[in-house]
């Protein structure tokens, strides 16, 4: 299945499929990947939906850290085992202004050495060329499909061709 290898590829030791790709219910494949129960979840998508399913499958004082986006959770289904939930953001300390702030450029300057020097793989999958309007198409498409595994980008900005004056134009001479 192609999600699971590109989740195992950027590190993941084990995975499991919550797409309608799926070959069984989380729950399942959790239990076939992980018999003992798993310790932690990285949440990039779904984690509301999921949440039933992370609490079923994780160990007592699991850990959940998600970076998706969603209105509600029922977090009350984690209380039995203790689970602790993590949300992360990216851009907290900047919006907030927090006294850490430089810590956000020590981050991201550690990861593009990492980056860098292949110890760590980004999630791009897919590279769709230049910025230009029928790629930004193509990339919602594919966003809205809800089949895009990993980051699709755009890189650079199409470079249109210039009108050349017309022969024997002022501008032209």
């Amino acid at each position: 299945m192609q999600l699971v290898h590109v989740v195992r590829h950027v590190g993941a030791g084990l995975a499991a499929v919550d797409r309608h790709l799926a070959v069984g219910p989380l729950v399942e494949q959790l239990a076939d990947v992980a018999p003992g129960g798993i310790d932690h979840v990285f949440g990039t998508a779904g984690t509301d939906r999921n949440l039933a399913a992370y609490a079923e499958a994780l160990n007592p004082f699991g850990q959940i850290v998600a970076i998706d986006d969603f209105d509600t959770l029922e977090i009350g289904a984690l209380k039995a085992k203790s689970i602790s939930f993590h949300w992360e953001f990216m851009y907290t300390r900047s919006m907030f202004r927090t006294p850490d702030q430089a810590t956000q450029h020590r981050i991201l300057a550690q990861v593009a050495r990492l980056v860098d020097a292949g110890l760590i793989t980004t999630t791009a999958t897919r590279d769709l060329g230049p910025i230009n309007a029928a790629n930004l198409r193509e990339a919602h498409r594919l966003l809205e499909s809800g089949t895009a595994i990993g980051k699709t980008t755009l890189t650079g900005w199409a470079v249109e061709a210039k009108a050349r004056p017309a022969a024997g134009s002022a501008r032209g001479l």
